[in-house]
This record gives structure tokens, C-alpha cells and sequence, in this order.
């Protein structure tokens, strides 16, 4: 089964701590819909650009799409 990357982008001087805090309504998420995920993290670009992502079965992809509204996505 393919794996799918969501990801919502973050800017600004605040933006690594606003990806970390992110992910953890991604994970809370994951775990009040009882859905599965892979991983589920931050990565800083630059300090002014860092992102949350979560990597989910391709199968679930649509309903973390739907209600979280990710930014892009990419094959994981």
C-alpha cells in the first residue's frame, strides 16, 4: 500500500514552534477518528519555514484531506 506525506507550511519567526505544535492536533486527530498513521513530525527549512507532516496509508488519505485541509502532499 502506497504511503501518502500531508503537509501544512509554516512561516515566520514562530514557525518551527507552530509546526511542533501542529502536529500534536494531527496525532489527537489521528486518535479521536481511530485512524492509523506511519509518522508524525516537524521539519525546519529555514527559520523562517518549517513544516508539520503526517504520513498515512494512501486508503486514508481522504479523510485526514477533508478535515485537516493539508497545504500539499507527496508519496512518502
Amino acid at each position: 500500500m502506497r504511503k501518502i506525506k500531508l503537509i501544512w507550511d509554516f512561516r515566520g519567526p514562530e514557525a518551527l514552534e507552530t509546526a511542533k505544535h501542529h502536529t500534536i492536533h494531527l496525532k489527537e486527530f489521528a486518535a479521536m477518528e481511530d485512524l492509523t498513521y506511519h509518522e508524525a513530525g516537524t521539519k525546519e527549512v529555514n527559520p523562517m519555514l518549517a513544516y508539520a507532516y503526517i504520513i498515512v496509508n494512501e486508503k486514508d488519505m481522504t479523510v485526514y484531506r477533508d478535515a485537516l485541509k493539508p497545504h500539499r502532499g507527496e508519496l512518502a
